[in-house]
């Protein structure tokens, strides 16, 4: 294929543009502006496109520094207007890949991206796809779409899968250190996707397709979800036992090889671990296959709310309580400790159910001063204060997201009854009013 591309990418004089501007789009965006890259960043939302061009970041483990450093140098604008993905040079698509109620793929962000960038294709132009997908989504769906104009992936413009690895608020890790798999539907657009992402990522791994590259992500995830459950089961097992669960794991991981440390929660959350898995999922029946293993973890992972809300209304018998009518403070909204992340948290599902059974139910997070409405969730309420006077009023109190700014032996000695879904309270000295679910 003769373009200029791969020149524009070494001298970093390529326009970029990204389409989503979440947590996956953001940090690259401000990457590669940082690199001396021209980006523009797309989105639907005029809010987040209103806040960027201001300088300011609405995600709180991105800071709004990064936005306004390379907003300085002229090396970012953000906008709705998806007509000028045409000026880009390379476009990386960043939105999300949910599943519907019957656990189904809803390729639709993707898809509709890829229809945009259709209308305003032009020969030489790298397409990369960043969301996680089931293998087969970049060199067959995509391509299906992109090629609609008559040009050829491959001949016309360039097509790759690199799968984003971002883990939010992560203090070890960022976009630039994380090593980059990157998958190319031929072996040149392997070349030109390997040598954009080489001028902002340390280390790029490349693999032979865009189907590995797919593949790779899922994996991750589905070892991650597995392993998750196994620990859910056991803590289920070893609670009938009078066995602390937390205490097991801390015991095996001394072990120097053959093991590595995952913990029980009151569910998964976060965009990736309880979603990415029924990809593959729904994929394989299209090979008559059936992963018995994921779908197992998936039914275990999603029965651990309906546990935790099981502790909830025993505890509340033991001390004479229905939970009809009782008050419940749920501590922490977002799906993982110090950040402002909603996405698939099991505090929402924790809510929903408690409310189902008759509970008056509060929410304080110190990151999510209210609620937005969500694919599955419209909860309309507001984070309560937490001060003595406000634990004192709730029959039960939630620990379902630890963050470390929570003072647990201040909650602990102000609340009546305190589950804890996190071993958060491992280090509180009285424990008498504490329940582990």
């Amino acid at each position: 294929m003769k373009t200029k591309t791969l020149e524009k990418i070494k001298d970093r004089s390529a326009a970029v543009g990204i389409i989503g501007l979440g947590y996956v789009g953001l940090p690259l965006a401000i990457e590669f502006g940082r690199a001396g890259f021209p980006v523009t960043g797309f989105d639907v939302d005029t809010n987040k496109i209103d806040a960027l061009n201001q300088g300011r970041s609405y995600i709180k483990h991105i800071p709004s520094d990064g936005i306004l450093e390379v907003k300085k140098k002229g090396k970012f604008r953000a906008t709705s207007d998806f007509s000028l993905l045409g000026e880009a040079d390379c476009i990386i698509i960043c939105v999300p890949t949910p599943i519907n109620q019957h656990r189904e793929p809803d390729l639709t962000y993707v898809l509709n991206s890829a229809r945009t960038i259709a209308a305003h294709l032009r020969k030489g132009q790298l397409i990369v796809l960043e969301s996680t997908t089931y293998p087969g989504t970049t060199d067959e769906d995509m391509r299906t779409i992109l090629e609609g104009n008559g040009m050829k992936a491959g001949r016309d413009f360039h097509l790759a899968f690199s799968p984003e690895r971002e883990d939010p608020n992560n203090k070890s890790f960022s976009t630039r250190t994380i090593p980059k798999i990157v998958g190319g539907y031929t072996p040149g657009c392997l070349r030109m996707a390997n040598a954009l992402y080489g001028t902002v990522i340390e280390k790029t791994v490349p693999v032979s397709s865009t189907r590995v590259a797919e593949a790779a992500k899922l994996l991750e995830n589905i070892y991650r979800a597995v392993n998750i459950a196994l620990v859910n089961e056991l803590k289920v097992l070893f609670d009938r036992m009078d066995i602390d669960i937390c205490e097991v794991i801390e015991a095996a991981k001394t072990k120097p090889f053959g093991f590595q440390a995952f913990y029980p929660g009151p569910g998964l959350g976060g965009h990736c671990i309880p979603i990415d898995p029924f990809y593959l999922t729904w994929k394989a029946r299209a090979y008559d296959f059936h992963t018995k293993f994921i779908e197992l973890a998936g039914e275990i992972n999603t029965s651990m709310p309906y546990y935790v809300v099981d502790k909830i209304i025993d505890a509340l018998n033991k001390r004479g309580k229905s939970i009809a009518g009782s008050r419940v403070l749920v501590l922490g909204l977002a799906y993982k400790k110090d950040i402002d992340d909603t996405r698939e948290s099991p505090s929402l599902k924790l809510i929903e159910l408690l409310n189902l059974k008759g509970a008056v139910v509060d929410y304080n997070d110190p990151f999510v001063p209210k609620t937005l409405k969500m694919r599955k969730y419209n909860l309309k309420m507001k984070s309560v204060p937490l001060a003595v006077e406000t634990l004192k009023r709730y029959d039960c109190a939630v620990i379902a997201t630890d963050h470390s700014c929570y003072d647990y032996e201040f909650i602990a000695k102000n609340s009546s009854l305190l589950i804890d879904t996190r071993n958060a309270t491992r280090a509180v000295k009285t424990k008498k009013n504490i329940v582990k679910a």
